[in-house]
């Protein structure tokens, strides 16, 4: 991974981490209006959701910041691919949320969701969710 691409995530995901619970709402409404067959996959209550999103956003920002010693990161890449499995996490699914996550930048960044920034992530989170998919099925 280049070392621009590698920057331009981790200062970009910088100036969402203020913004983190927020972006989390807006990551999991985006999910679900992709593919509400998903909705079931995750807790029903809002307290629940709200413990979700955080360890959403703490795994995201450890990845992001892993991104600098990708020895060490995809070890830990495999090992979550293969947890989704027994969350019934299929393999299509990453695809959506991709999605989510490139539309929670968007909004959570504004003008500062550049096209650069904008490939750059999808870059990064191709390169993630490919580990984690190669791991698990």
């Amino acid at each position: 991974m280049e070392p621009k691409t590698i920057t331009l995530v981790q200062d970009s995901f910088a100036k969402v981490k203020p913004i983190a619970s927020t972006a989390a709402e807006i990551f999991y409404k985006k999910l679900f209006e992709l593919d509400p067959q998903l909705k079931p996959l995750f807790p029903s209550d809002k307290e629940a959701m709200s413990t979700q999103g955080n360890k959403l956003m703490t795994m995201l920002g450890a990845a992001v910041a892993g991104l600098n010693n990708l020895d060490a990161l995809i070890p830990v890449l495999k090992d979550l691919g293969k947890r989704h499995v027994g969350y019934n996490v299929k393999p299509s699914h990453y695809n959506t949320v991709g999605e989510a996550l490139l539309d929670t930048l968007a909004v959570g960044l504004g003008d500062d969701f550049t096209p650069e920034v904008k490939t750059a992530w999808t870059t990064v989170y191709g390169t993630m969710s490919g580990v984690m998919i190669e791991a698990a099925y």
